[in-house]
């Protein structure tokens, strides 16, 4: 059977054996209702609970902050729109650069009375310091910057950024769906920063799908998205995903025992694809950036971004030319649009995001067909001309 080489990580991962190992029994015989009173579901409830003691303790979080939720996307409407239902209307700001389920909430906003603030980056993908303070000088009431983007790997100074808002007097969110797992994410430190609410989520760290988690300052007033029978605290309201949420708890145990080691790993597979992509005359966006040890951006100046991907897929080599959740959009990307990308370029973009389980010659092979690649798509434009 003809199996590609999985070189889009930041898309999904694979879920890891050991995440599926613990997940099993509470797809069979394990199969309690947490909210039920007896021991099915006291079993289910214990296993729920164990979990969001493992979720928090890789954030340095505590089990009582942790909410699930069903995606990242869902974690972050809950926060903007959540929050926006507790509050008077007024100045809302988000990154330029932000996931769409972040930006659409968002704009959503506006038909309830709310304004919108889109925050600037520079070249490389970081919020705009000036631009950045001078919004804060507008009061918001609501802050939301991603502490990795899922596009370019760009990290951002979140302390600095939620330091600055929380003096202002707004409420800071920082999507942490790309970072956890890559880089140190360390909620309490965050949240004595000034950051009152952080998402992430199963399927980017050897998850299953279908579960993630917003990590919640107490403090912070929500009107739930889903009412019903008051699960989550009253935050979010459904049957738990009682074996989705033992993956996950422990897919976060894993992510947080092994960072540091597969953190030099991917660094090393990432300096190897910018090596050879620098050598084919590739583009690479945001490389003066500090960036997530596994996320690469790039573009060829005339070659189409989807055409290329396509191309690599049918040679073996499984990229993104966009983030997953957005690929059905032809426009050029919005997060290298707001980088000042030129669109014939941005319409170029390819994303290769690495796993640990990577290895160089997967990394040398890519190289070696993506040349070839990118040759005969010249060729062939030539010859259109």
């Amino acid at each position: 059977m003809f199996t590609p080489v999985y070189l889009d990580h930041n898309a999904t991962t694979p879920v890891d054996p050991v995440v599926l190992d613990a997940m099993l029994p509470y797809l069979s015989s394990q199969h309690g209702n947490a909210s039920s009173r007896h021991e099915y579901g006291r079993a289910a409830r214990r296993a729920v609970d164990e979990a969001r003691s493992k979720v928090a303790a890789a954030l340095g979080a505590h089990a009582s902050e942790v909410v699930f939720t069903s995606g990242g996307s869902e974690a972050n409407n809950l926060l903007i729109k959540g929050v926006a239902a507790c509050l008077k209307p007024g100045l809302l700001a988000v990154s330029a650069i932000e996931h769409p389920c972040v930006i659409r909430p968002a704009e959503q906003l506006r038909k309830r009375g709310w304004t919108l603030q889109k925050l600037a980056v520079d070249a490389n993908g970081r919020i705009d310091g000036a631009n950045f303070q001078a919004v804060m000088a507008e009061q918001p009431r609501i802050v939301s910057v991603m502490l990795a983007n899922n596009e370019t790997g760009v990290i951002q100074d979140v302390e600095s950024l939620a330091a600055q808002a929380s003096a202002a007097g707004a409420w800071f969110h920082t999507d942490a769906v790309q970072a956890v797992g890559k880089m140190a994410v360390d909620f309490r430190r965050l949240n004595a920063a000034g950051v009152h609410a952080l998402s992430l989520s199963a399927h980017k760290i050897g998850g299953p799908k279908g579960v993630a988690a917003l990590v919640v300052d107490k403090r912070l007033d929500i009107e739930p998205l889903i009412a019903g029978g008051g699960h989550e605290r009253g935050l979010r309201s459904g049957t738990e995903n009682v074996a989705a949420i033992v993956g996950f708890g422990v897919a976060c145990e894993l992510a947080a025992a092994r960072r540091l080691a597969n953190g030099e790993r991917l660094l090393a597979l990432r300096r190897r694809v910018e090596r050879g992509l620098r050598a084919l005359g590739a583009t690479l966006f945001g490389q003066a950036a500090e960036r997530l040890p596994n996320t690469v951006c790039f573009a060829f100046p005339e070659l189409d971004g989807e055409t290329l991907v396509g191309q690599l897929d049918r040679d073996g080599y499984a990229v993104a030319s966009g983030a997953a959740c957005s690929s059905a959009n032809p426009e050029p990307s919005h997060v290298l649009q707001a980088m000042g990308v030129a669109p014939e370029l941005a319409r170029g973009a390819v994303r290769v995001s690495l796993g640990f389980v990577n290895t160089d010659a997967e990394i040398d092979g890519f190289l070696v067909t993506l040349q070839a690649t990118v040759l005969r798509l010249h060729q062939l434009t030539a010859m259109a001309v």
